[in-house]
């Protein structure tokens, strides 16, 4: 029992100083960009005096020194209150926040889900007929979603099926009679306008989900205890489904726990092109207009799923490797 809990203490501080480390570090880098949040509101005003300019500041406390500003942030934080934004709407970082999650979240999800659907039996087939037609064929496929740029995807796909064959709304979260559909009515016209970001995600992530799964299927393949399983006789069904496949899904564990920050993070360009209100595009908005409390909540959101992420991942290993399990009970 000491053991365990000297574990779990010793897991707690180093995500406590993980995450001060990333707040650190964003709260100066983020300061270090040219402009300021007061310059949209002065620069851009020709009847601005210097002196409104230093009234601004100290309004928003950019006149003290930067660690100054940092513990008072952290003394927010500690409150779980995000601060205002420094937009004109001047509206609590966390309403804004939680606006656009469920929107940028669920896409992502939903992309990931589909990655895995489609990624595994991709990277399963290719390891069982290594160098065959059908090998060769899922490489080029995969691939030429990795080697095209999201946006440009998205453009062609908005040119097919948005305006050559008008099949799907090419922005937009809703039609503008969205309100008069029924229940069914709404959840299709709301599955038509995320079709194709959700398409390009999934797209975009089935090289390297695939490539990881076929490497590490490869790899379990050539081990003793499966050439054993085959010599006694079972079904190659049996062997891959039931003997190689536990251990093969130790990497896509790991590219799981690592694709937990990008459900949020990667979300920026898709969601601007397609005019989407989702997360990506509010950070984008508060970078551009240099919102340090709206930046600094995506980030702290961002380091929360990126430590979450981590925890994830080991925890799928114990789950997925008994060997783990029994490494750390005797440890």
């Amino acid at each position: 029992m000491p053991k365990l809990l000297l574990r779990l203490l010793t897991k707690v501080l180093s995500v406590a100083v993980t995450f001060a480390g990333i707040t650190i570090l964003s709260f100066w880098v983020i300061h270090l960009a040219p402009g300021k949040p007061t310059d949209l509101q002065t620069t851009l005003n020709p009847y601005a005096s210097q002196e409104s300019r230093e009234r601004l500041e100290k309004l928003y406390g950019l006149d003290q020194p930067l660690h100054v500003q940092y513990f008072r942030w952290v003394g927010r934080l500690a409150a779980l209150d995000f601060g205002r934004s420094m937009s004109s709407d001047s509206r609590p970082v966390w309403d804004k926040i939680k606006e656009r999650l469920p929107l940028t979240f669920g896409m992502n999800v939903v992309a990931l889900a589909l990655t895995l659907i489609v990624a595994v039996p991709i990277g399963i087939v290719s390891a069982r007929r290594r160098g065959a037609a059908l090998d060769k064929a899922l490489t080029v496929f995969v691939f030429l979603g990795f080697a095209m740029p999201g946006f440009w995807l998205a453009l062609l796909l908005m040119l097919a099926f948005g305006i050559a064959i008008p099949i799907l709304p090419i922005s937009g979260l809703t039609s503008l009679d969205y309100d008069q559909f029924s229940a069914w009515g709404k959840l299709a016209d709301l599955s038509r306008h995320l079709a194709m970001p959700i398409f390009i995600y999934t797209f975009g992530s089935l090289a390297g989900m695939s490539r990881f799964m076929r490497a590490s299927m490869l790899e379990v393949l050539r081990q003793d205890y499966v050439m054993t399983a085959r010599a006694k006789g079972l079904s190659e069904r049996v062997v891959v489904y039931k003997h190689a496949l536990r251990n093969a899904l130790l990497p896509v564990i790991t590219i799981l726990g690592l694709s937990v920050p990008g459900l949020i993070g990667g979300s920026v360009i898709i969601e601007s092109i397609f005019a989407l209100p989702g997360l990506g595009q509010l950070f984008y908005q508060g970078v551009m207009a240099r919102d340090y409390p709206l930046i600094m909540g995506n980030l702290v959101l961002g380091a929360v799923l990126t430590l979450a992420g981590n925890l994830l991942a080991d925890t799928g290993y114990a789950l997925a490797d008994p060997r783990i399990r029994s490494t750390g009970e005797r440890s």
